[in-house]
């Protein structure tokens, strides 16, 4: 399964047939189509198109509209999206949701979880909101983002408008989609974590080092956290 998620993480458009052809170009005994689409089942995860998402919508939960279309990000704060990531520890896949600011690639918060409840992802967004509150706070159409707990806090502050990525649209939370990029090839397949303790505590350090260390070329080589900051 790690090999699936190195390939799927920088593929993220390829589904189960690609998957395997791409195994199967590497390995000498040809792993059968079947079997890659069943561990991608457990994994709970599909190619983008039409869409991917561990956070499954809840046809009872309400949606809102995707609203960035328009909207000029030119500021800290403008723009904030969450979104839901795997990560294995011990042969177990445990669960990573990050609020990111968009303009600055600052990550506000984030929680690691053995499940797919929502708390975890309502924790990530009270940690946030203690920094800051956002313009706009964009998600999927997931349970967690759609439950009422989670909608509940958002609408508790007023100049929040909601925005969720329309269903067939990758690139509508890109931003956050390149951080788990980051995430995964800097941190998560260069360990092998024993524990979630272990896991959570080199999170922690790795997005330490991400906000106020780790240059980013499309900030002109300033960190998330100076820009977030302002700090020149």
């Amino acid at each position: 399964m790690n090999r699936i998620d190195e390939i799927y993480t920088k593929f993220p458009y390829y589904g189960s047939p690609k998957i395997t052809r791409q195994i199967n170009r590497e390995w000498d005994k040809p792993i059968n189509h079947k079997r890659i689409e069943r561990l991608m089942g457990m994994m709970q995860i599909q190619a983008i198109f039409p869409g991917r998402n561990l956070s499954k919508r809840n046809k009872q939960h309400p949606i809102y509209p995707y609203l960035l279309n328009t909207t000029n990000i030119n500021c800290p704060n403008k723009v904030w999206g969450t979104d839901i990531t795997y990560v294995r520890v011990a042969g177990s896949w445990f669960y990573l949701v990050a609020i990111l600011d968009w303009y600055s690639r600052y990550v506000l918060s984030w929680r690691l979880s053995d499940n797919l409840e929502v708390d975890f992802c309502v924790d990530a967004l009270k940690e946030a909101l203690k920094t800051a509150v956002p313009e706009y706070h964009n998600s999927d159409q997931g349970s967690q983002f759609t439950a009422e707990e989670y909608i509940a806090i958002l609408k508790s502050h007023p100049d929040i408008q909601i925005s969720m990525d329309s269903r067939g649209r990758c690139f509508d939370n890109i931003f956050t989609e390149r951080l788990w990029r980051s995430v995964k090839y800097e941190e998560v397949y260069l360990k092998d974590y024993r524990s979630f303790l272990e896991a959570e505590k080199s999170l922690a350090e790795y997005f330490q080092v991400y906000n106020h260390e780790r240059l980013h070329e499309s900030l002109n080589y300033k960190t998330p956290a100076e820009v977030f900051f302002q700090i020149n």
